[in-house]
């Protein structure tokens, strides 16, 4: 009698009910199994043995749910499979099997130990349970002293007891392997068979795929599969001379529920992590060069942002030096080409400006380019005739000697007061104050030197100007009354277009006609504001399309690591990991491709900046744009990372094993 006999009407563990399988290649259809029907209850020791072609290997994947039937029902423990979904499949084949390939299935980059591990990450071991675990299993079968060696590393018969170790790590009730003699030398194939000998006399449900009978009468019962049929099914001359049937196993197998294990988990993340790095770790080359597309855009974002910001606070602060509560009235009716040289201006409009209320002081002010003698050196400077209430309106301090006063206007007087290019073109090495200058052969004594000021927003050097009282000017050098400039400093800045308006008032009654023209210095500020947002969104769009480039190759090398991978994929669905995890891992390694590239990027950033800073290019270097850039990185590998991993998720685990 059988041991299938033997034990009665007891529910068998796999039931398979006319099962049927048919691949389809175009309009080609091809029947592999056809009308497969088996019972194996717990505890046997089962080889389906077959010629090459016959269907053996199919009927392998779908007892391990690495495939679905065409056709009929699958029953495992009573639970009809057709009703589970990829999840629950992948949770059937983590807590009920263990594989033991031919081709071992071990994967490359990870050492025996790992490899082991691999299923009881997937069932949420701990790292130290899993890992003594690991290590307890392959002590037991010879390998303590290959733990830390990767699969290149082991001879064949050791890579089969690292395989059979990573079936067992989860308990491996039900152990499916497949040719797992054929590509070992005779003596290693004897110690696997006594290992998976050893394993069903313990209780574990053995299922033995193979061609050769030497191998399958190892089992105790023999299923022979010829052209997608079952041809024969009894014992193993090895069963019939025991005397006794092996007992059932326990059951301890829980089938999964709808819904069951579900949801993103910390450990999960923190796992998918390690792995994520260890395949980074593993192609170092392939990482550097998907790094750099992310390094370049996220450095080229931080080095822009910093020379644009640079550039925009140093024209703000010329701007400021100038000073932004300025009014300044030009002759000339408004829209009037070369409206200085127009005379409509007179010192009595700037006293007349100056009694408007919110008005601080009114300066008048008449300037021209003439050479300035001292000693025998001669210089092109611009000559401005103003009054002492320009160091109020301009912010401008002497830094030696003093300025003119308003006697010195009353009196005529010849003095000047020189900026500290003039003084250094005309009195290099040597103190300016008291010595003398000839304007036009009218000598003016120094009086004092002003503070440097540096240029204008118009790129015009300031500190390259002399001045002299407006009525000594008036007189004695330029010859005419008239104003060039009427520079107003109002009090309240946000009464400023309120002042200007009384101001275009009293100058229009004043004139009878509107034959001037007022500029606001304010409204600088404001273009400069346009001017800003113009330049950061040109700035924004160079650096969206450099993160864009990097973007796409993030995704371009993740399909290809993908597809370089496909066999580890299902490696890994084959031990129990599900659509989400096989997600992570590559969506994680994305992201932390993308995350350590949006630091180096910053970094290099920062460093080209400061380089800059050596050829005196003006550069801010601010929080905000980097953690933009940064974050900018970060969702350039979440975007581009997330079909890759996708991709991967959704593979079919037959059919990912099958892949070179």
């Amino acid at each position: 009698m059988s041991t299938n006999q033997q034990r009665g009407d007891a529910i068998p563990l796999i039931e398979l009910v006319d099962i049927t399988k048919t691949y389809s290649s175009g309009e080609v259809a091809v029947q592999v199994l056809k009308g497969i029907s088996l019972k194996i209850h717990p505890g046997e020791f089962v080889a389906i043995m077959g010629q090459s072609g016959s269907g053996k290997s199919t009927l392998m994947n779908i007892l391990g749910c690495l495939d679905r039937p065409t056709t009929g029902q699958y029953l495992f423990d009573g639970r009809d499979v057709s009703t589970f979904d990829r999840d629950m499949l992948a949770m059937l084949r983590r807590e009920a099997f263990g594989f033991v390939f031919q081709s071992y299935n071990l994967i490359p980059m990870s050492t025996a130990v790992e490899n082991v591990e691999v299923p009881a990450i997937y069932a949420g071991l701990g790292r130290e349970a899993r890992r003594d675990r690991a290590e307890e299993l392959l002590g037991a079968l010879g390998l303590s002293d290959r733990m830390g060696h990767r699969p290149s590393q082991l001879s064949g018969g050791q890579q089969q007891r690292v395989s059979i170790a990573r079936a067992l790590v989860n308990g491996g009730q039900v152990i499916l392997a497949d040719e797992p003699t054929g590509a070992l030398d005779s003596r290693s194939g004897e110690e696997v068979m006594r290992l998976l000998s050893d394993l069903a006399s313990k209780g574990h449900t053995v299922i033995l795929i193979t061609h050769d009978r030497d191998v399958a009468n190892n089992a105790r019962r023999l299923v022979e599969i010829k052209d997608g049929q079952i041809v024969a099914d009894g014992p193993t001359p090895r069963a019939l001379a025991e005397s006794a049937p092996p007992p059932v196993a326990a059951r301890t197998i829980e089938v999964p529920e709808p819904g069951e294990d579900t949801g993103w988990t910390v450990r999960e993340v923190l796992e998918a992590f390690r792995m994520a790095r260890r395949a980074l770790s593993a192609n170092l080359y392939r990482t550097i060069l998907t790094l750099l597309g992310i390094v370049i855009g996220v450095a080229s974002v931080v080095t822009m942002l910093a020379v644009g910001n640079g550039s925009q606070k140093a024209m703000v602060e010329r701007i400021s030096a100038m000073g932004t509560n300025l009014l300044v009235v030009r002759p000339g009716a408004p829209g009037q080409r070369n409206a200085n040289g127009v005379a409509t201006l007179v010192p009595e409009d700037a006293t007349a400006v100056a009694k408007v209320p919110n008005v601080i002081v009114a300066v008048p002010e008449y300037s021209g380019n003439m050479t300035a003698r001292a000693g025998n050196l001669d210089y092109q400077t611009q000559i401005t005739a103003t009054s002492p209430d320009v160091l109020l309106a301009r912010s401008w301090e002497p830094a030696s000697g003093t300025f003119f006063e308003q006697e010195a206007m009353e009196r005529y007087s010849p003095v000047a007061v020189i900026g500290q290019t003039v003084a250094n073109n005309l009195f290099p090495g040597q103190d300016p104050v008291g010595h003398y200058i000839l304007l036009r052969n009218v000598p003016f004594q120094v009086i004092g030197v002003m503070s440097a000021k540096g240029a204008n927003p118009g790129g015009q050097d300031q500190d390259d100007v002399v001045f002299v009282p407006l009525t000594t000017g008036s007189y004695r050098l330029f010859g005419r009354r008239d104003l060039r400039t009427i520079t107003v400093l109002v009090d309240d800045l946000s009464l400023i277009d309120e002042t200007q308006a009384m101001i275009t008032s009293l100058l229009t009654v004043r004139h009878q006609g509107e034959d001037f023209q007022i500029r606001n210095t304010a409204s600088f500020i404001d273009t400069l504001s346009a001017m800003r947002e113009t330049m950061t969104i040109l700035l924004g769009s160079i650096a969206a399309i450099s993160l864009l480039v990097g973007g796409i190759g993030v995704m371009n090398i993740m399909l290809v690591n993908v597809t370089e991978r496909t066999r580890e994929i299902g490696i890994r669905m084959a031990t129990g990991a599900r659509a989400r995890h096989v997600m992570q891992q590559f969506l994680l390694e994305a992201l932390l491709v993308s995350a350590l590239g949006g630091v180096i990027g910053v970094v290099l950033g920062i460093g080209i900046s400061l380089f800059l800073t050596l050829f005196k290019v003006d550069i801010q270097l601010t929080l905000p744009p980097m953690l933009l850039a940064f974050s900018c990185a970060f969702a350039t590998g979440l975007i581009f990372g997330y079909t890759p991993a996708r991709r991967a998720a959704l593979l079919d685990p037959v059919v990912a094993l099958a892949a070179d």
